[in-house]
């Protein structure tokens, strides 16, 4: 193992004991330490850098600068240490990221989902994780990856709470259950116990091996199940995807609130936290997704203007 790589692993460890996960950065930072040892280098250039960051020859811009990103903090820590070492600028790659647009669901689509994956997944613990999984991400609204990382001690059902732990940016944060996802949640909890009475991980949400899903797996099987219930890309950048679930439920909750004639702007910040989202900001996003949403906004915005009754 070389010099650069033991380095790498060391930063990695430092950077992760301070509460960073780097889980993917991580992964990018080792292969760039890999790409040098193989290319007999001693130290980190700029050259080097861009190289190995604009690999693939097909890949999106925003993904070559995502990969020289997971370069700069190693390289900016190795220069302080001996300045051969190379720090790429922030700005030699642009930042071009087009963000997908996202899928909302309606109910009637989320039920379809549901019992597809009901009566045609198979054996029944596979068809009932992924029936459990897909209604608590359509009723809370979390980031898929935090419901495949809820443990057992995080879903009180007596309590009627789920407790995100470490999410996103390292917040946390507890979510009410309604009575029927405390009803769903609990019968999927039995059903595991039963068909899987030991399980090789504490994981909620369990495989048919008794393992924690794996989010490559979610998204596979999610694309058969909205494939089998005939949804359909509605363009290049809007495709059904777990995350849509997501969206979904940030605007029917603000089109809830317009209809209902709610201050949005005094109780968007209390959307922002039950999603997880640092900022409201990142919030008024999901504006752009739906032509309803924008449509109930503009009509606030002209009614508080005086020209509407």
């Amino acid at each position: 193992m070389t010099t650069i790589r033991l380095a790498a692993e060391s930063y990695l460890a430092l950077r992760r004991s301070l509460g960073f996960k780097l889980d993917v950065p991580g992964r990018l930072l080792l292969q760039y330490s890999s790409f040098l040892d193989d290319a007999g280098a001693s130290h980190i250039t700029i050259e080097s850098a861009l190289a190995w960051a604009t690999m693939p020859a097909d890949a999106q811009p925003s993904w070559y600068y995502y990969r020289l990103s997971s370069v700069r903090g190693f390289a900016a820590q190795m220069h302080a240490v001996d300045p051969r070492h190379q720090v790429p600028p922030a700005d030699l790659l642009p930042r071009r990221v087009l963000r997908p647009m996202p899928y909302l669901f309606t109910e009637a689509e989320v039920t379809a989902l549901m019992r597809a994956a009901e009566t045609t997944l198979h054996p029944r613990l596979h068809a009932a994780t992924y029936s459990a999984l897909i209604g608590l991400l359509a009723v809370t609204g979390m980031r898929p990856g935090e419901a495949i990382r809820l443990d057992r001690d995080a879903v009180d059902l007596a309590a009627a709470l789920v407790t995100v732990v470490h999410g996103k940016y390292g917040k946390s944060r507890e979510l009410a259950l309604r009575p029927g996802a405390v009803q769903a949640l609990s019968s999927y909890a039995a059903l595991r116990d039963r068909l899987c009475p030991l399980p090789r991980t504490p994981s909620f949400f369990v495989s048919t091996a008794g393992t924690r899903l794996l989010p490559v797996g979610v998204t596979r099987v999610f694309r058969a199940l909205a494939r089998r219930v005939g949804l359909r890309p509605r363009s290049a950048r809007c495709r059904p995807r777990p995350m849509g679930l997501r969206h979904s439920f940030a605007v029917a909750t603000m089109v809830g609130w317009y209809q209902a004639g709610v201050d949005v702007d005094a109780h968007l910040p209390l959307l922002a936290t039950w999603l997880g989202h640092t900022n409201p900001a990142s919030t008024y996003w999901y504006l752009s997704a739906s032509p309803e949403l924008l449509a109930l906004a503009a009509q606030r915005q002209q009614h508080t203007a005086g020209r509407l009754p």
